[in-house]
């Protein structure tokens, strides 16, 4: 099996709805796109998997797009702010492990994962994943049972505390965020 990273993507952002208004074409990471764009309401993700946030410097809340068309991503997914910045996220293709713990700095109970789980107390019988170690592969992780509610773009790394790190700290609302599911970023999704 091939592992390792293969980064391709692009991603064309809009001004407007419908694909609308001036055009900015992204294939790499931008931290703030507000000299390329006054606003952003639609885009179409031409390749690979994007995480697009509501902030400057990869903050505030995150958005998972991978390719297709987006006329009008903020009613879709329910937002209220313009995007800001993008990430795109590098291709993985290999094996995925995660260990989950119930509490932060890796405390409470811990489980390894190396498949999606759609609801960690019916799977693992613990009542909130606090922090995380990803050894292997590209994670999505949800605030909610079944891959709902805010979601926040794991890689490699550990992570002793949600709120620090990811660009959390700087949110309302966000600080000692617990999730409830998780989901691998898959190849077959670029």
């Amino acid at each position: 099996m091939n592992r390792g990273k293969v980064s391709i993507g692009k991603i064309v952002f809009y001004e407007d709805r419908n694909f609308q208004g001036r055009s900015y074409e992204c294939s790499s990471d931008c931290s703030d796109m507000s000299s390329y764009l006054s606003r952003c309401h639609s885009c179409r993700v031409e390749s690979g998997c994007w995480m697009l946030y509501n902030r400057n410097n990869y903050m505030g809340n995150q958005y998972f797009m991978r390719r297709g068309e987006y006329p009008d991503y903020m009613q879709h997914f329910g937002m209220s702010d313009c995007i800001k910045s993008c990430r795109m996220i590098a291709m993985h293709r290999g094996n995925y492990r995660m260990r989950i713990y119930e509490r932060e700095n890796f405390g409470g109970q811990m489980h390894e994962m190396m498949d999606d789980c759609d609801n960690i107390m019916d799977h693992y019988r613990m009542s909130t994943c606090q922090s995380c170690n990803v050894m292997e592969g590209h994670w999505l992780m949800y605030e909610q049972p079944h891959f709902k509610g805010r979601m926040m773009y794991m890689r490699p790394g550990e992570y002793s505390n949600f709120s620090m790190g990811m660009g959390m700290g700087a949110m309302g609302g966000m600080s000692g965020m617990r999730f409830m599911s998780m989901r691998r970023i898959m190849d077959s999704w670029y």
